[in-house]
């Protein structure tokens, strides 16, 4: 995903007041952009459940 460095901060900076970890946010920002131009979005809520429902890890 291409952000400016701003953005880059400002996610960084919500993802850690929220404790919600940044390349989570991220593969959920690029799954929906996966399928945002497509006519039907058949499968994209099971994408994003998948993301969630992945382990976490030890960094953030």
């Amino acid at each position: 995903m291409n952000m400016t460095l701003e953005d880059s901060r400002l996610l960084a900076e919500l993802c850690e007041q929220h404790g919600v970890r940044t390349d989570k946010v991220l593969k959920l920002l690029d799954a929906v952009r996966e399928y945002e131009f497509k006519d039907r979005r058949n499968g994209v809520y099971d994408a994003l459940r998948e993301i969630l429902k992945s382990p976490r890890h030890l960094t953030q």
